[in-house]
């Protein structure tokens, strides 16, 4: 349908989680708990590298920007979504809702390169330890993170362009509590296979591009911690990568799941629970994951509240 000849829509209606009234309540004081816990968790991690000088190190450097994209896409999506628990109509601009996917679309797209980095850092720590100072600088660790960055940025707005370039007449409902790709495109009065397929290609060359080289990466860390003789260097080589590993598992089983099945097995009621873990959940269990796994961040996390115990 031509876009002129169609009263455009000013707003969406988000269908939310569940419709169910004596629900409401309940996911509200849970999501409330859980981005309580995203906010502190991260927040900490940032908070925590920069007071301690033994954690000013690459890997913490990327692992505190990785705790900042974790908070800026927990917070474009949940505090939204909790407002909606306690309105009667669940509505969001047009407008709105086009600043919510961009952005969301940023820094998810941040998280993906980051954890890339993440995993060549640990590959030239474990690798190449004589070089590891002189390779990864301070300067070319920024360049990477400012790289991050403008890379997320061109992608999303690459694909949120292609996703609000098309005409929305009607109807207006969308099947999830936050705007969506996928949800979205179906509202569209238009032939939405050409967005929906560079959607699926640009995707998949992100995720399988970023995958390769931390799979890459991880064969020859495992190659060379098979080769350390002692079992107290294997165990530390182990427990430096291990935390990082189950965060790549976690963020990219849920993107695979949402945007690399073919198109004809999509269902709505699934991706929404889907998206809950990969907009609050995993943000919530980053830090988490890096502060009990992490023998060094525990240890500086004592060491912090010592010195506050002492002053």
């Amino acid at each position: 349908m031509d876009g002129g000849n169609c009263t455009k829509v000013t707003e969406f209606l988000l269908l939310g989680i569940t419709d169910v009234p004596n629900l409401q309540g309940v996911l509200f004081a849970l999501f409330l708990a859980m981005y309580t816990m995203t906010v502190a968790g991260n927040a900490g991690i940032i908070l925590l590298i920069w007071l301690s000088p033994r954690l000013r190190t690459p890997m913490y450097f990327f692992l505190g920007n990785l705790s900042f994209v974790d908070l800026c896409y927990s917070t474009v999506i949940t505090p939204k979504m909790l407002v909606n628990f306690l309105s009667e109509r669940n509505a969001i601009l047009f407008h709105a809702c086009v600043v919510q996917l961009f952005t969301f679309a940023l820094f998810a797209t941040m998280e993906c390169v980051l954890l890339t980095v993440m995993a060549y850092d640990r590959y030239m720590a474990i690798c190449y330890p004589l070089t590891y100072n002189m390779v990864m600088t301070q300067r070319f660790c920024l360049q990477l993170v400012i790289g991050t960055f403008l890379f997320g940025l061109l992608a999303s707005t690459m694909n949120s362009t292609g996703v609000f370039r098309l005409s929305y007449c009607g109807p207006n409902q969308i099947q999830n509590f936050y705007c969506d790709f996928l949800p979205i495109l179906d509202l569209a009065n238009a032939d939405t296979f050409a967005s929906k397929l560079v959607l699926f290609i640009c995707v998949n060359i992100y995720c399988i591009s970023a995958v390769s080289v931390i799979v890459a990466s991880y064969v020859s860390i495992l190659q060379r911690i098979l080769a350390i003789s002692s079992s107290d260097g294997r165990l530390k080589a182990f427990s430096t990568c291990s935390s990082h590993f189950t965060c790549v598992i976690l963020f990219y089983g849920t993107i695979f799941y949402l945007y690399l099945r073919p198109m004809s097995s999509y269902s709505l009621e699934e991706d929404r629970v889907v998206s809950v873990l990969y907009t609050v959940v995993i943000p919530m269990l980053n830090p988490l994951i890096y502060s009990l796994r992490n023998k060094e961040v525990k240890d500086a996390l004592r060491r912090t509240f010592h010195k506050k115990q002492c002053f």
